[in-house]
């Protein structure tokens, strides 16, 4: 009696040998495979016809199966050495692997990067962890939970990239700080790292587009002097222990008492040169503690937590760190530019 099925497979091998034996590439050697293993491939098929074999005939059918698979698992493995020994000739000589291979290119960090990464170090070590958010922002996150006055001059699309739903490019990584404490309890003690946009003009120090990482700090009796001593870390770690930190009164929405803070210059020493303008300090960014509206706009009671806010942005650092004096140099990608750091 005859076995269908065992015929398929003995019909499969002698043309599976025909083929890989003719075959001068590897997707014809993958093809073959295809038709056999695949999964609308011979093996599969005939599988689903074994329902159909007298029970007589399964037990030798089985047997053809597993007879079978290494046979055409060995067809494919000496196409496959045949036509890797062929490919190791080249213009009729073979290959001298006594050679030394090619070094690979290894590629590096932008400044900008390395700047980012080495903050968010300084700050780890301070006890803050990372946090993120959406670059696409909702007006509540990005300005009304934070305090922001409906007539603010930020909110004007002169200032800000609106979309056609009302959602905006976030103008600064704070509205992380609004989704981390409207998310947990506190305390809360994060960094957030992120890029931001603002319709700037482009020149030697503003982009529309640039980076900050900004940090919060929510517990009970947290004061000005821990907002200063954090600042004054990062400096000693960033730019040496000779930088001082000073505070300034300054307004922001969403602190009160709000600050600027400056480091002492890094290229003088404090002594005054053209880079500081001859102060002696160098203007770093804004913080201040966290005005209790915004506390009470993501549910914590503002009189039992306090907190600080802090941010920099990060462009500016890479900037004073690696003396650069044009912004733009950092988003032009010239390789003779980025190969320096």
């Amino acid at each position: 009696m005859s076995n269908p099925i065992i015929e398929k497979i003995d019909a499969a091998l002698i043309d599976a040998e025909q083929r890989l034996s003719a075959a001068a590439s590897e997707a014809e050697i993958e093809q073959v495979r295809v038709d056999i293993f695949g999964r609308k491939g011979l093996f599969p098929a005939l599988s689903k016809e074994m329902k159909n074999v007298a029970p007589e005939q399964r037990k030798d059918t089985g047997m053809a199966f597993n007879v079978a698979k290494p046979k055409f698992q060995k067809l494919l493995d000496d196409a496959n050495d045949r036509l890797n020994a062929g490919s190791a000739e080249v213009s009729g000589e073979e290959i001298d692997l006594t050679l030394p291979g090619r070094r690979w290119k290894v590629g590096r960090k932008h400044p900008v990067t390395k700047v980012i990464d080495d903050c968010v170090a300084v700050f780890r070590r301070m006890g803050f962890i990372v946090a993120s958010g959406p670059e696409l922002e909702t007006v509540y996150n990005n300005f009304d939970a934070l305090n922001t006055p409906k007539n603010h001059p930020s909110r004007d699309p002169g200032d800000t990239f609106y979309f056609a739903d009302g959602r905006l490019l976030r103008t600064q990584t704070s509205p992380v700080q609004i989704r981390v404490m409207e998310s947990q309890e506190p305390p809360v003690r994060i960094v957030a790292p992120g890029r931001c946009f603002r319709r700037d003009t482009p020149d030697a120090t503003h982009s529309m587009n640039f980076h900050q990482i900004e940090g919060l700090y929510i517990d009970e009796n947290v004061s000005l002097s821990d907002l200063k001593s954090v600042l004054r870390s990062f400096a000693h770690e960033m730019f040496g222990a000779s930088v001082e930190v000073r505070l300034r009164p300054h307004f922001f929405p969403f602190t009160e008492p709000s600050v600027e803070y400056d480091f002492s210059c890094i290229m003088c020493e404090g002594k005054g040169c053209p880079v500081c303008k001859n102060s002696g300090w160098l203007e770093i960014a804004g913080a201040g503690m966290v005005d209790p509206n915004v506390l009470k706009n993501v549910g914590y009671d503002p009189e039992k937590w306090s907190g600080f806010a802090f941010g920099m942005g990060v462009e500016r650092l890479a900037m004073l760190r690696y003396r650069i004096s044009d912004i733009r140099w950092l988003y032009e990608n010239d390789v003779r530019f980025l190969e320096q750091f």
